[in-house]
């Protein structure tokens, strides 16, 4: 396979064959290296070293020409565009850097081959369900990574908010376990290099784009991820971010131009107010704020409407997807970054993998500012995107409030609203759904840990419309009551990740009974759903809830399935010839979850606090 070829330079960039002289240097070429055959056939390289501007590059390798040499205000950079034409081989080839016609430095640079099929690989899809890890909380596979000899911040799994040892080796010890549950895809929080003084677990401030933090593993151990996966059906999703870098990026010391980093390279902090983006009226001194104020003040907010800035983001995106076999991307903070951009960022991924599938973060629960987002969405302002998916938190938030302990006796009706409207988008079939992610309360400390309200928010996330996506160690019930919004609570290390944990969720040791039930519960439907095509992209059809049960009908040509969701403390019996439009009198149905076999005549027993998930035959 072409992995195999990769696996020995994955480590490192392509190397430098001849040292500096006199008074220049080179320290990176980025992409460190690219693919013959791709359907863009341009690629432009991030030079960086002392004085590298006083340098001409040249070529002599037939099917690469360099279109053009970009110098900017920074000596210590050279932009160079390839164009690299239908007859190149994939091979490796000097990039000779001369001044006045003398060598300064000459560099290998490789072009790969492709792998056979890359440009039509299939993205995650509504067959799908998505298990998020924080791997740094997961599993910790290979103790010796723990601590990295020159990275800033160390090993203390004592501390919540500091590094607790998880990594791809645990990933990749875990396959089985995460397919074995059910679970056909992983969305894995970032990984690339966080050489950041603290808090530098979670991934999101990234200090070298093209690298793996060491305390994760190295690049060759990513790609494997990915390989080994795909052979045991998990596909590997992972989450990018173009909004924003580390304030240790290597770049922050020594930037190429005085407008890379917006305000200038000061922190302003970003008002979050999202709606500026369609809000008609907006004033141009908030909106600004939006876009270019910064997360926090070690996370730089990148300006993509720099053009060198702009391809060095997609670029660095396809080189992900090509290199570890990517079925999918999360993008982070979607809306944050310059519009246009992400037009043209998402576009040119898909134009790359047309069957490729990006979901984007738009933490919003007003359904008219997510659609906005999406491929194929009519915008009253003529903007247009290439962004397939979005992360469905409007029906998230409906769903929190129809579970809520507390909630009105026909609580189900907020969440029956949200999803009419589903009108709004182009593709509400490509939401990802979910009850919480690593940025929020657990789902069960959500519900009050009520057990019976657990399950029924997990059926309906595994039945209704959409892609689900549930958070590692929601299968046995971890929570964070008593630390409401609490982050290194929220990620607690999954029991069984570690040595000598006296708890273990792989093998069920130390598990209470209820936790136990909860794995397999989730188990079930999960590994029914592999099969079920009507709730994969079956069409929905819902009823108006009634005396707190919520039903609706998920069905196409092959399999037609009826879910019941009775969220009222006492058993309620349904009148099935409301149903009749769907539903023919002579109809049975077996239950998923029981294995029971229910006539669907005149009447129905729903019990109370239980989901029933009838197979209609």
């Amino acid at each position: 396979m072409i992995i195999r070829i990769l696996l020995p330079i994955l480590l490192c960039y392509a190397s430098i064959a001849l040292t500096a002289q006199n008074d220049t240097d080179l320290q990176r070429v980025e992409p460190p290296f690219w693919w013959a055959g791709m359907n863009n056939p341009r690629v432009q390289l991030l030079v960086h070293g002392k004085n590298i501007a006083s340098t001409h590059p040249i070529i002599a390798y037939q099917g690469v020409r360099i279109e053009q040499v970009i110098k900017v205000e920074n000596p210590n950079y050279l932009f160079v565009n390839l164009l690299l034409l239908d007859n190149v081989n994939a091979a490796d080839f000097t990039i000779d850097f001369q001044r006045d016609s003398k060598s300064v430095h000459r560099y290998d640079y490789r072009l790969l081959p492709r792998t056979p099929g890359s440009a039509e690989r299939q993205g995650f899809d509504n067959s799908d369900v998505m298990y998020l890890i924080t791997p740094d909380r997961f599993v910790n596979g290979d103790l010796s990574n723990d601590n990295v000899t020159g990275m800033k911040e160390a090993h203390n799994r004592a501390f919540k908010g500091g590094r607790h040892g998880g990594d791809i080796a645990g990933l990749i010890q875990s396959l089985d376990y995460i397919r074995d549950l059910g679970f056909t895809s992983i969305w894995v929080n970032p990984v690339l290099e966080n050489d950041q003084p603290s808090y530098s677990y979670h991934g999101y401030s990234t200090t070298d784009f093209y690298k793996v933090d060491a305390r994760f593993g190295s690049n060759e151990d990513y790609a494997r991820l990915g390989r080994l996966g795909q052979e045991k059906g998990v596909k590997l999703i992972m989450d990018m971010i173009v909004n924003h870098c580390g304030s240790e990026h290597w770049w922050m010391k020594d930037l190429p131009t005085a407008d890379w980093i917006n305000f200038d390279n000061q922190f302003v902090n970003t008002n979050h107010q999202k709606t500026v983006i369609q809000d008609p009226y907006v004033a141009a001194v908030d909106y600004k704020k939006f876009v270019d104020g910064w997360f926090v003040e070690t996370m730089p907010d990148l300006n993509q409407r720099n053009p060198l800035m702009a391809t060095y983001l997609i670029q660095n995106s396809i080189w992900w997807i090509e290199y570890a076999g990517l079925a999918g991307i999360r993008m982070d903070t979607y809306p944050y970054p310059d519009m246009h951009f992400m037009t043209d960022w998402t576009c040119q991924v898909m134009a790359e993998y047309p069957y490729f599938n990006v979901v984007g973060e738009e933490w919003k629960g007003n359904p008219a500012i997510v659609a906005y987002w999406q491929r194929g969405k009519q915008n009253p302002n003529g903007y247009v995107s290439c962004l397939p998916s979005l992360m469905d938190f409007p029906l998230q938030e409906a769903m929190w409030d129809a579970l809520d302990k507390n909630a009105r006796p026909n609580a189900w009706m907020g969440l029956y609203e949200m999803l009419a409207n589903d009108f709004i988008y182009a593709d509400p079939y490509n939401l990802v759904v979910f009850p919480d992610n690593h940025d929020m309360d657990r789902f069960f400390t959500r519900v009050s840990e009520d057990f019976d309200l657990f399950k029924l928010g997990i059926v309906y996330t595994l039945t209704t419309r959409g892609i689900p996506q549930l958070y590692y160690g929601t299968e046995v019930l971890m929570s964070n009551t008593g630390h409401p919004g609490d982050h290194g609570i929220i990620r607690t290390d999954f029991p069984g990740g570690w040595p000598g944990d006296k708890v273990n969720a792989f093998t069920n040791a130390g598990l209470s009974q209820q936790q136990i039930a909860a794995k397999a519960f989730i188990k079930k439907v999960a590994t029914w759903r592999k099969t079920a095509t009507a709730v994969h992209s079956g069409k929905l059809r819902h009823f108006i809830p009634q005396n707190g049960v919520y039903v609706y009908f998920r069905y196409n040509d092959q399999q037609k399935v009826m879910v019941a969701l009775n969220r009222s403390d006492r058993e309620q019996v349904l009148d099935l010839n409301r149903f009749r439009e769907i539903l023919p009198a002579s109809a049975s149905g077996r239950d998923v979850l029981s294995g029971q076999t229910h006539a669907l005549g005149e009447k129905l027993t729903v019990p109370a606090k239980t989901a029933l998930v009838l197979e209609v035959e």
